[in-house]
C-alpha cells in the first residue's frame, strides 16, 4: 500500500528548539555576561581612583602647618566657635584640637556643619588612613585625623572632604554603564540573529532538499531521484558542505538501489508473464485430454475416474491462477482499461446475486441507493473487483456470517463497501493484505469453500489503482470492511 507523505513544515528561524534560537540566545548571553563584568570592573576601578584622589587631597590639606587659617580655641563644653567659611564651596572641614586641654579651633567648615557633626569629628581617633563618616546634616564625609607636635603642644588635626565627590561621579558612571550595557546586549542580539540566520541558510536549503526528496513518489517506477544538493552547499571546506556531500552520496546510493530493485521487479514480472503465457497451452492440452478421456468414463475403474475428475478440477484451478497472473502482469506493464460511463448499481447487484448462488450458507445483504450511480470504469474489471471482495469474504469467514455490500455516491466517488462480521483480518497481515501472495493462516481459510491463492486482493488493488481510485481496509474482530472508490462519470 502507498503511504502518502505531506509537506514537512519548516520551523521559524527563531522558533522554539531551533538551532538558530539557541545560537542567538547563547551568543547574546555571553556578550551580556562579558559586558556586565567589564562594566563592574570599570566601575570598581573608577571608584578606587576617585577615592584615592580624595584621600590624596585629604593628605595634602592636613599637611599644611598648624594654626594657619585663623580660628579661636574653644572648650568642648562651650558653644561651637564659628570658624571661617569655605569660600571655594569645596565642603572642606579642618579642625585643630589641643590634645592636653581638648580645646579646638575650626579652621574651615561649611555652613551646614552642626554641633552634632562637630562632636562626631572631635571623637575620632588619630590614624594614617582616612575614614568614611556620616555627619548629621552633611551626609557622608571622608575624614583624616592626625596628631602632630606644634610648639611643644600635641595638636590633633581633623580634615574632612565630602564623599559626594566620589559618589556623584560614580552614580553618573553607573547609569551610563547600564545604558551602554543594555545597548550592547540589544546590538549583539540583532547582530547575532542576522549572522546566525545568514550562516545557517545552507542548512535550511539542505532541509528543503531533504523535504523535497521525501515527497517524491519513489514506491514505483525506476526510482529516479532528480534532486541533489547544490554545489555551493556541498563545499567540503565547511561542516554544512560536508553534510551536503554526504547527502548527495546517500541520494546516489538510494537511486542506484531503487534502479536495481526496479530492474529485478521487471525481470520477475516478465518471467511471470512469460511463464503464465507458456503454461496456458499445456493446461489447455491437459484439460482437452481429460475431457477426451471422460468420454469413455464408463469403461474406467472407479479410482481412475476419480483421479480424472481431480485432474480436471486442478487444471481448471491452475488455469484461473494463470489468468490472474497474466492480468496482474498486464496491469503492471500496460494498465490500459476500457473506461466509459458504467452503471455501478447493476454491477454490484449482479455480483451479490452470483455470490448468493455460489454460497447459500452465508447471509448476503445488499444496500443500494435510490438513484443509479454512474462511474467512469471498465465494467468487466469492476465486476471482477466486487466478485473478488465477495469471494474473499466467503472464503475467510465461517458459515452464517453476514456479508453486506453497499453502494453510495459521495464527493465525486462511487463508494462500494463490503462488510462482514467474521473474525477479522489477522493483525500481522493487515498492512500487506493487498500485496501478492499474501495469505492468512491456513486454519482461518475455509477448506470446504475453496483455497486462497493470495492474488484476489492484489487484483482488486491493481484494478482500482488503474481506475484512478482507492481501496482501504478497516478490520477488527467482528467487523471487517473493504471500501473501494471509483471516480464518478
Amino acid at each position: 500500500m502507498t503511504v502518502a507523505t505531506g509537506p514537512v513544515a519548516v520551523p521559524s528561524p527563531m522558533g522554539k528548539g531551533t538551532l538558530s534560537r539557541q545560537l542567538v540566545l547563547r551568543t547574546t548571553a555571553l556578550v551580556a555576561l562579558v559586558t556586565v563584568a567589564l562594566s563592574m570592573f570599570t566601575a570598581l576601578a573608577s571608584f578606587q581612583i576617585l577615592q584615592n584622589q580624595l584621600d590624596d587631597r585629604l593628605h595634602t590639606a592636613i599637611s599644611r602647618p598648624v594654626g594657619t587659617g585663623g580660628g579661636n580655641m574653644t572648650s568642648p563644653n562651650d558653644e561651637p566657635a564659628d570658624g571661617p567659611s569655605d569660600p571655594a564651596g569645596s565642603g572642606l572641614i579642618r579642625i585643630e584640637r589641643i590634645a592636653q586641654t581638648g580645646k579646638y579651633a575650626t579652621v574651615a567648615a561649611p555652613d551646614g556643619l552642626t554641633a552634632d557633626g562637630l562632636a562626631a569629628l572631635l571623637k575620632l581617633d588619630a590614624g594614617n588612613d582616612p575614614k568614611t563618616v556620616a555627619l548629621p546634616g552633611l551626609g557622608l564625609y571622608r575624614v583624616l585625623v592626625q596628631e602632630r607636635e606644634w610648639a611643644r603642644i600635641e595638636v590633633v588635626t581633623v580634615v574632612a572632604l565630602p564623599y559626594s565627590e566620589v559618589t556623584s561621579p560614580m552614580t553618573s558612571q553607573l547609569i551610563m554603564a547600564g545604558l551602554l550595557t543594555i545597548g550592547a546586549i540589544l546590538v549583539s542580539y540583532v547582530g547575532a540573529r542576522r549572522v546566525v540566520e545568514r550562516s545557517l541558510r545552507p542548512l535550511t536549503r539542505l532541509a528543503a532538499t531533504a523535504t523535497h526528496v521525501s515527497n517524491l513518489p519513489l514506491e514505483s517506477g525506476e526510482g529516479h531521484v532528480p534532486v541533489r544538493v547544490a554545489p555551493a552547499d556541498a563545499n567540503p571546506a565547511s561542516e554544512v558542505g560536508q553534510v551536503g556531500i554526504a547527502f548527495n552520496h546517500m541520494l546516489d546510493n538510494v537511486e542506484y538501489a531503487l534502479a536495481a530493485r526496479h530492474r529485478s521487479e521487471t525481470k520477475v514480472r516478465r518471467f511471470v508473464a512469460d511463464a503464465s503465457h507458456e503454461l496456458r497451452n499445456p493446461l489447455a492440452s491437459i484439460r482437452g485430454y481429460a475431457e477426451l478421456t471422460r468420454r469413455g468414463a464408463d469403461e474406467l475403474p472407479a479410482d481412475a475416474a476419480h483421479a480424472l475428475g481431480r485432474i480436471e478440477a486442478e487444471s481448471e484451478r491452475m488455469s484461473a491462477l494463470v489468468q490472474d497472473l497474466l492480468l496482474l502482469a498486464r496491469l503492471d506493464s500496460e494498465p490500459t482499461l476500457e473506461l466509459h460511463p458504467t452503471d455501478v448499481t447493476e454491477i454490484v447487484l449482479n455480483a451479490v446475486s452470483d455470490a448468493r448462488a455460489a454460497s447459500s450458507d452465508h447471509v448476503w445483504a445488499l444496500d443500494l441507493p435510490d438513484d443509479v450511480v454512474i462511474a467512469r470504469a471498465d465494467p468487466h474489471r469492476l465486476h471482477q473487483v466486487v466478485t473478488n471482495l465477495l469471494a474473499n469474504a466467503r472464503t475467510h469467514t465461517p458459515e452464517g456470517t453476514r456479508v453486506e455490500t453497499s453502494l453510495r455516491a459521495a464527493d465525486g466517488w462511487a463508494v462500494i463497501t463490503v462488510t462482514d462480521n467474521g473474525p477479522g483480518v489477522p493483525a500481522e497481515i493487515r498492512d500487506s493484505v493487498f500485496e501478492r501472495f499474501t495469505r492468512a493462516d491456513v486454519s482461518r481459510v475455509r477448506q470446504a469453500g475453496g483455497s486462497s491463492t493470495g492474488l484476489g486482493l492484489a487484483i482488486v488493488s491493481a484494478v482500482v489503482n488503474a481506475h484512478g481510485g482507492q481501496v482501504t481496509l478497516e478490520s477488527r474482530p467482528g467487523s471487517t470492511t473493504f471500501a473501494i472508490r471509483i471516480p464518478l462519470a
